[in-house]
């Protein structure tokens, strides 16, 4: 049973490094493709500049200035002025169509001309990389003038679905290399590289953990699953202190319940079945933990 172990503990590990090497290749990945996207992202908010500049050059403004760019959400940004400043719907939209058609991250947005005292749309349209599903109302017609922001929003584009896929299933994996990680080296630190054997010898008694029995003078006192599962922890560190929480992690972590009774019930258990050896004890060691004593 050891011997089996040790060879699915061999597995595991292989399986680790080739998870972990194909999630590092995945974080390289999304980083590499996120420098790239960064650099696009960046150039349309300068073009954002340009796009107010070139808009008070058509209302006959060329001495006001463009204050900051605003940042407002993932994809939106606000261009605000100086100065009011009268427009037509026309010209903002052919800008903005120029300037932002070539540039990648930018082919479907929603422009809103917001009123600077309530925010209140005073205009607006939406164009798509689909033209069928572009949205232009009120052309040609000039608005007054008056202090105006221009909201543009733009939609969320794939390389930010695929960058945030690539970092969930990081993520996901990171995890599931933790837990095969986590499993190698509870069983290594279980069974100690020393004793490979599936039967152990306790006092007058050999004690066969694979078919959950204690043999005695020729009779066989059968064991549960949790009875032999702990005593195979206090046989294969006799009289040592095992700490009671290591116990209970041990036995019934892998349920996902872990009851503190249960493990006073079962020590009571395992004591009565080594009644036949006055030799063998299970003792408490007040404050920390339990011992198995094998005397001579």
């Amino acid at each position: 049973m050891f011997n089996s172990r040790n060879f699915f503990s061999g597995k595991r590990k292989y399986l680790f490094g080739l998870l972990f090497g194909s999630f590092i290749c995945m974080i390289c990945a999304a980083f590499s493709s996120e420098d790239s996207g960064d650099f696009d992202y960046d150039r349309r908010e300068v073009l954002l500049r340009k796009i107010g500049h070139e808009l008070l050059l058509q209302s006959g403004d060329s001495t006001s200035r463009v204050l900051p760019v605003k940042k407002i959400a993932t994809n939106e940004y606000l261009i605000r002025f100086e100065n009011e400043f009268t427009f037509k719907p026309d010209s903002l939209m052919n800008i903005t169509h120029r300037l932002l058609d070539k540039v990648p991250f930018a082919s479907s947005y929603v422009v809103n001309v917001l009123n600077c005292d309530d925010s209140s749309i005073a205009y607006g349209y939406a164009l798509s990389e689909n033209k069928k599903d572009n949205i232009v109302t009120c052309n040609g017609r000039k608005q007054p003038k008056a202090c105006y922001m221009i909201s543009i929003k733009f939609k969320p584009t794939s390389f930010s679905i695929v960058k945030n896929g690539y970092l969930l299933g990081s993520l996901t994996l990171l995890g599931f290399v933790g837990f095969i990680f986590f499993r190698s080296f509870k069983l290594k630190k279980a069974v100690p590289n020393s004793q490979h054997t599936d039967t152990l010898t306790l006092g007058s008694a050999m004690f066969d953990s694979n078919n959950k029995k204690l043999i005695v003078n020729g009779e066989t006192i059968e064991l549960t699953g949790t009875e032999t599962r702990l005593l195979l922890i206090f046989a294969l560190y006799p009289n040592q202190i095992i700490e009671r929480s290591r116990i209970q992690k041990e036995i019934w972590e892998d349920e996902g319940v872990i009851v503190g009774r249960s493990l006073d019930m079962f020590i009571s258990k395992l004591r009565k079945k080594l009644e036949f050896d006055p030799n063998i004890n299970i003792v408490v060691v007040r404050g920390k933990g339990y011992k198995l004593e094998i005397g001579s």
